[in-house]
């Protein structure tokens, strides 16, 4: 399929295993829009979509990790109006000009699928304005909600004609929902791929745009990751967060960013060893290299016996390499002082620890449970503390049919 969107890909290093829902209880007061109310059947897909972490450092707009901390949204057709319910939100529209309601008239759009009316319930788990991939969210579940949906289906079937599928109203068959193709209009309309695509694929992602379009790679996370967030009740604007970053940056500031970058994928996906409690000979860590062919004599380490805490030091000490940036950080910590000590005190502490997308949160990225309990000591006045799964499903259709 062709369209204003452009083309997309993906491709996946693992499949996207189990998924931890943390369950936190929404808050604050319900949100409603006006609109005629209806009798009849109604048919409705429900979706959950997990918070993500931007940048994670030197992979400014282009990484993202999906984090086990959910927002839930329900969209059910009719023949006209809109209601909007939003619980747990801060300042959230409940007219057209909402997130969701604007991702699903866009995707309807794309698809070339009629405009209904539309009942629209949002339970907002994750903190707007902190860095935690909010918009894209609310953006990845109204594509996602409307990719599932038949509004032409609905329709005729409310005015008496025919229809195809059971019940009325859900996309089936070669209209069944497509990540990749959900990838590149979620893309368009948050601006950027890093949060939107951790937010499909789950995971570790990698996204870029090329010729072709917007794509992503997706990477299974070591099983070993804790992330723990850290998020303040202050909020940023990731447009002014952006103004604070050079035109111009240094060659040298450049090359740092993208050895780190590179590093940080192999430090929080590919297996690590230490015999003994050591790095590999000459002070070289060892990452997996799979015994690949021209490796010049660097050992696969692949089960090689070792200590396993020996191993798990081996990873905090790359990804504390790992995540050191000179992009972007550099240049936002100081905005947000607050966040600032506090990955000062973290990294002082032994834990790798950046700015969440444009921040205000701070993403520890603690290896096994001890380093956890680490994080979690660390003093952080002002901050919710928040241990975290990583999410390895993304975007999950909890269920659809008839309401």
């Amino acid at each position: 399929m062709t369209g204003v969107f452009g083309r997309s890909s993906v491709s996946s290093a693992a499949g996207p295993g189990s998924t931890t829902d943390l369950g936190h209880a929404a808050s604050g007061a319900g949100q409603a829009g006006s609109g005629p109310d209806e009798d009849g059947p109604r048919v409705g897909v429900r979706v959950r979509v997990p918070a993500t972490s931007a940048n994670l450092g030197p992979g400014f707009d282009a990484y993202g990790l999906a984090l086990g901390y959910y927002d839930d949204v329900e969209v059910t057709l009719r023949r006209r109006g809109l209601a909007v319910n939003v619980t747990g939100a801060e300042q959230v529209s409940d007219g057209e000009d909402n997130l969701v309601v604007r991702a699903i008239r866009a995707t309807f759009d794309e698809l070339g699928r009629p405009q209904p009316g539309l009942d629209v319930r949002c339970v907002n788990r994750i903190p707007h304005g902190r860095g935690l991939g909010s918009s894209a969210a609310a953006i990845v579940a109204g594509v996602a909600a409307a990719w599932a949906l038949d509004p032409g289906a609905y329709l005729a079937a409310e005015t008496g004609g025919s229809s195809s599928g059971a019940p009325a109203g859900l996309s089936s068959g070669a209209d069944a929902f497509d990540r990749s193709g959900a990838l590149r209009v979620a893309t368009a309309i948050e601006g950027h791929p890093d949060n939107v695509a951790a937010a499909l694929f789950g995971g570790f992602t990698a996204a870029w745009t090329g010729p072709d379009g917007v794509a992503v790679h997706r990477a299974e996370p070591v099983a070993e990751l804790r992330p723990v967030a850290f998020v303040p009740s202050v909020r940023t604007s990731t447009s002014a967060s952006r103004g604070r970053l050079p035109e111009l940056l240094a060659h040298e500031d450049a090359a740092f960013s993208a050895g780190r970058a590179g590093l940080l994928a192999l430090a929080l996906t590919l297996p690590v060893s230490a015999p003994g409690g050591q790095n590999a000979p000459g002070g070289r860590s060892v990452a997996g290299n799979h015994g690949v062919p021209g490796n010049h004599g660097v050992p696969s380490n692949d089960g090689v016996p070792g200590d396993p805490t020996a191993a798990v030091a081996a990873r905090a000490r790359l990804l504390m390499a790992a995540t050191e940036d000179r992009l972007h950080q550099p240049y936002r910590l100081p905005a947000v002082p607050e966040s600032a000590a506090l990955v000062e005190r973290l990294r002082a502490a032994g834990v790798a620890s950046v700015l969440s997308g444009s921040g205000p949160t701070v993403l520890a990225l603690a290896v096994g449970g001890a380093q956890a309990a680490t994080a979690v000591g660390v003093p952080a006045p002002g901050f919710a503390v928040l241990p975290l799964a990583v999410d390895r499903d993304g975007l999950r259709v909890i269920s659809a049919g008839s309401r």
